[in-house]
């Protein structure tokens, strides 16, 4: 399993970063590329404790466990899963600016390492280790990376 805490994981992932384009298209959903990286910022918000998004308990209580398992699980997210409010990014965004920014991000998780992630639970799926914290995060950039073809 690959690794964001690991500095050739990022190095590998911000080569991805680097690839894409203002004109890159989805292969599926609904987000343009300067909004999938803004997208893909928000997880990493949340497991630094900058983002606590706001989650209905019942849906947590629901959903949240058995949606960590198959997360954590699979080898890759599913396409199409749904999102949390404040990840849903509809309006229009600068590329330059989302793709300095998300490289940042990465760059960030890797440099503080398991130290700069938060000791709260995630909002969702609840109390998770660093290691959960490391496969979600680096499982969901990869995702929205092949999204866009890199």
């Amino acid at each position: 399993m690959e690794s964001l805490f690991k500095p050739e994981t990022t190095q590998k992932f911000i080569e991805r970063i680097n690839r894409l384009t203002p004109q890159a298209k989805a292969e599926w959903g609904k987000m343009d590329v300067a909004q999938m990286l803004t997208h893909c910022q928000k997880p990493l918000e949340i497991a630094s404790g900058e983002l606590v998004p706001k989650v209905s308990p019942i849906i947590k209580l629901l959903f949240g466990k058995s949606a960590k398992r198959s997360i954590l699980r699979d080898p890759q997210f599913k396409k199409n899963i749904p999102t949390f409010a404040e990840a849903k990014i509809v309006d229009q965004r600068v590329f330059d600016t989302e793709k300095k920014k998300l490289i940042e991000y990465v760059e960030s998780f890797q440099k503080k390492g398991p130290k700069g992630i938060t000791k709260a639970a995630h909002p969702f799926f609840g109390p998770m280790t660093i290691e959960e914290w490391d496969a979600l995060q680096t499982k969901h950039l990869d995702h929205h990376l092949r999204q866009f073809g890199v």
